[in-house]
Formats: structure tokens, C-alpha cells, sequence
């Protein structure tokens, strides 16, 4: 620990944003450019917080940083300014830190010491420090090519290119094994590539990292959808062993609400995979929220990446609807206590910019034209039910007051139902489980022998984070199943759950 009292002599500081009126006319990323030295020297004063623990909650899979980053000690070098030492502490746990400075909530500050108390100052940005530990690497040269020393001649396929197939492709690679990648898509990444828009993480950003996998061996095909373009049983025959990395896309409906079929409300991936298409240069999408009042309903990350692509769109309003009611600013120690994830308000980035957020509402039907277009919605004030039992949640409304809404666009971003129905599945004699994902016993095999599952497709949707740290532990188990055991790192068990209050 550099400095033992750092968190009583600084506060907590967050990277500068370029302004409103500048960032929401392009897509680039909503943080300035400070320049390197200003950026580093402010990220040294932010890592010399960290009181080095010691019990590192941060680090912890269930209250903290699945992947188990060693995050006092690359807070303890960069605090020292050795951002060498500290890229390689970082790397050693974490294959992907830029995407995870980026786009992780972050539990492991929520598991930061310094947030029992917000007397503290807030906890350590670990986040930015990450973030910047990541940048200073690829800036100075730090990120190479590993490749490995001997060849074990066996074959992998892994089948989606998001970042839990990327995880457990470089690491296999990296033992030695032939690893081919499929991708349905045009382009590699998967959500990171089509369902992040822009302004979150710039795509040159995955780009340099798929650069450096390419150039330790491992081979990709995109635009092949395996079980359709290519059969399952010539894959089973090619590859010793298959890792299923599919996601979790079948996205959640509404079909119970009056209107739901009028044209203009849409499923929210709808929205983003053609604005992300958009930004790649394949031209502007069919569904777009230009000149439009856009409603968004569902409180959580995706329909805040639809707010912010609305609103670059060049919406004339934004509302986001949540039916549950407006979250405290701060921990509430009976209902989360630390080191649990608190329930708070999430503000993002694009709740600062413009539109606006409504609290204990649903909609109680959509309101169409004469043409069968959306034109407003009927919303009312609810409440949420919880059948202590059974656990199912009922939304009930408060009152008979309805206020009607002028709506041109409508998105749901109510979550996701699991893995999308595929032949790839019927193919390999598998099933869905009753949360909609593919099941797999504690070396992560699925009941099809050699195959495997990870990320998303075996958790549900979940945080960039949870599908790394499942990369790479199948990766570990993939290769235990081919060599007879393995020295790569297993950071989660497959039943691994978060620590939270029930």
C-alpha cells in the first residue's frame, strides 16, 4: 500500500465527459480525451485510495470481481506509476480488461471496503484505474501475441464470438490447441459488437483485441450459423471437443398488453443491432427514432443503450418507464447490506443528456392510429406484488388515473428469456432448462459429451464480467478433458451465485 491514508486525503473522482451538447451529435465515447499524463497522474491519485485489505471483498467471486483481479495489488503499482508491473498483474486474471474498464458495473467497488461508509468518500474507482491500466498497456506496447510452445494437435470449436467464446478461445489457444470460431453474424463479438452501442466502447476497441487473437492462432468463420450452415454431426466429427458460447438473445415480450401488435413497438435489440450496423457503415436502419417520441420500458442497461442511441438518433423525447419504484441514492444497509450488490438509482451517462425517467408506471395499453401505428400509450401507477411462496410478481395498479403518453416509437427492454430456440441445440439432444439456458454438470460439459457451455448461454444474461470469468473456467475444463488435466485458471464454478440478500 503506497499511502496508508490515501482515501482520507482524496476523494473519489470519476473520468471527465465531454460535454452534453458535443457528445450527443456523434458516437463516439461520452469520457474526454485528458491526454495521457493528466489521465494517469489523476488515476495514480485514485489508486493510492486502496487501503490494500486485508480481505480483499473486491476480489471475491461472490461480493466482489468474479474473475478474482488481483485489484490491491495493480491499485498498489499504479499508485507507484509502475504501469508495466501493473498490465501484468491485470492480464494475468483478465483476458479482456478494456472491455471490462468499459462496460462492467463494476461489483468489486460495491465490495470496496471503502463503501461500508459513505463517510469513506465512495470506494476506490477501481473501474477508471482498470480502464486506464488497460489503455497505458495498448498505448505502450505491453499487449503482445502469446502463442504456445507446443502444439497438442487436438481441435476446438467454440461457437459464438462474444466475450466468454472469445475468453475460452484465447485461452485454449494459448494451451496449444487448434481453436476455429463460429460466427453467425457478419462480424465478430457478438453483443459487444451489436448490442453495445458506440458511445459505450468504440469498436476499434474490440477490433485490437481480435487483431491480437488472430495473431496467436486462433481461426474464425463469420457468417456461419452451425447446426444450419454447417451440420452438427460434421462438426462432432472435426473437433474433439465444442464449446457453446451462444448467448442468451431470446429477448422478453409483452404480448399481454392491448396494442402490442401495432407497428412502431418493438423488442429493444430491434433497435440497436441496425443502429450498430449503422455505425459499422451498412447504412441507416429501418427502425430509427429520428423525429420520433420514443418510449422506453425496462429500467435497466439495455434500455439505457436505447435512451442513448434515441437520443443520437435525433429523438424529439425519450421516456424511460419502470414499474418499480424510484431506487434510494444510497445503500440502504437493511435491504442490501455491504458487501451485497446495492439496490441504488443507476444514473447512466445518457440520463444526464436529455428525456426523462417515471417510477411505479406500466403501460396499460398501446393507442394506435388509423394506419396501425403506435401513436401514445395509457399509462397508470403501479405497484409490484411479490407471492412470498411462490416468488411470481404480479403488477397491480394503484389507481384508476390514466395519463396518455404522445408515442412514435416503443422498445422493450424488459430482458432476456435465455438462449434462442436453434437446431443447434435439437441437433446436439440437448434441452432448455426452466430458466431458458443450457445446464452443465461442475466440469462444465453438457449431457452431450464433449461439448461444453459458458456465458450467457449457460448463466442467463448477465454481466461482461460473469461471461469472461466463465470463459475462461470452461477453457480450463475443455482442456483437463483433452490432455487429461490442466494448469489453466478456473475462477468460477459453474454454480457460482453472487452473494445477495434473498
Amino acid at each position: 500500500m503506497a499511502d496508508p491514508t490515501g482515501f482520507l486525503k482524496y476523494e473519489r473522482s470519476e473520468p471527465p465527459k465531454r460535454p452534453k451538447s458535443e457528445r450527443t451529435q456523434d458516437w463516439h465515447e461520452v469520457y474526454a480525451d485528458q491526454g495521457q499524463e493528466a489521465r494517469n497522474e489523476a488515476v495514480r491519485t485514485q489508486a493510492s485510495r486502496c487501503m490494500d485489505c486485508g480481505i480483499p471483498f473486491c476480489h471475491n467471486e461472490r461480493s466482489g470481481c468474479p474473475l478474482g483481479n488481483l485489484i490491491p495489488e495493480w491499485n498498489d503499482l499504479v499508485s507507484r506509476g509502475d504501469w508495466f508491473a501493473a498490465s501484468e498483474r491485470l492480464h494475468a486474471t483478465n483476458n479482456f480488461p478494456e472491455f471490462t474498464g468499459k462496460l462492467c458495473p463494476a461489483p468489486c467497488e460495491a465490495g470496496c471496503t471503502l463503501s461500508i461508509s459513505p463517510l469513506s468518500g465512495g470506494p476506490v474507482a477501481i473501474k477508471r484505474v482498470e480502464e486506464t491500466i488497460s489503455a497505458q498497456a495498448w498505448e505502450s506496447g505491453y499487449v503482445e501475441q502469446i502463442t504456445p510452445e507446443v502444439a497438442t494437435g487436438r481441435h476446438v470449436a467454440v461457437v459464438g464470438s462474444g466475450p466468454a467464446g472469445l475468453a475460452a478461445a484465447q485461452q485454449l489457444t494459448r494451451a496449444g490447441h487448434e481453436v476455429t470460431v463460429f460466427e453467425r453474424d457478419d462480424r465478430l463479438g457478438g453483443l459487444l459488437r451489436y448490442g453495445i452501442p458506440e458511445f459505450k466502447m468504440e469498436k476499434k476497441v474490440l477490433d485490437r483485441r481480435l487483431a491480437q487473437l488472430h495473431g496467436e492462432g486462433t481461426t474464425f468463420v463469420t457468417g456461419c450459423e452451425v447446426g444450419v450452415d454447417i451440420a452438427v454431426e460434421e462438426l462432432r466429427e472435426r473437433y474433439d471437443a465444442v464449446v457453446l458460447a451462444v448467448g442468451a438473445l431470446r429477448g422478453r415480450d409483452d404480448a399481454a398488453t392491448p396494442g402490442r401488435e401495432l407497428g412502431g413497438v418493438h423488442l429493444a435489440m430491434e433497435h440497436l443491432v441496425p443502429a450498430n450496423r449503422w455505425c459499422e457503415g451498412d447504412g441507416p436502419p429501418e427502425i430509427t427514432a429520428e423525429g420520433k417520441h420514443v418510449l422506453i420500458i425496462g429500467g435497466g442497461d439495455t434500455g439505457a443503450d436505447c435512451y442513448g442511441t434515441a437520443i443520437r438518433q435525433g429523438a424529439l423525447s425519450v421516456t424511460q418507464l419502470d414499474q418499480y419504484p424510484e431506487p434510494p441514492h444510497t445503500r440502504d444497509d437493511e435491504r442490501s447490506p455491504w458487501p451485497t450488490w446495492p439496490y441504488i438509482l443507476r444514473t447512466y451517462p445518457v440520463h444526464e443528456e436529455a428525456g426523462e425517467r417515471l417510477f411505479a408506471v406500466a403501460v396499460k395499453r398501446f393507442v394506435g392510429d388509423e394506419d396501425g401505428r403506435v401513436r401514445a400509450v395509457e399509462l397508470h401507477t403501479v405497484r409490484v406484488e411479490k407471492d412470498p411462496e411462490t416468488g411470481h410478481r404480479e403488477v397491480v395498479p394503484t389507481s384508476d388515473e390514466v395519463q396518455e403518453l404522445p408515442v412514435d416509437l416503443v422498445l422493450l427492454a424488459i430482458g432476456f428469456e435465455g438462449v434462442e430456440h436453434m437446431r443447434l441445440i435439437d441437433d446436439l439432444g440437448l434441452s432448455l432448462n426452466r430458466r431458458g439456458t443450457v445446464s452443465c454438470g461442475a466440469d462444465w460439459q453438457t449431457d452431450a459429451p464433449g461439448v461444453f457451455v459458458c456465458g450467457d448461454a449457460h448463466r442467463g444474461a448477465s454481466l461482461v464480467v460473469w461471461a469472461i470469468a466463465e470463459g475462461r473456467s470452461v477453457a480450463a475444463s475443455v482442456d483437463a478433458y483433452l490432455m487429461g488435466g490442466s494448469e489453466l485458471p478456473s475462477p468460477v464454478h459453474p454454480t457460482a451465485l453472487p452473494l445477495a440478500v434473498v
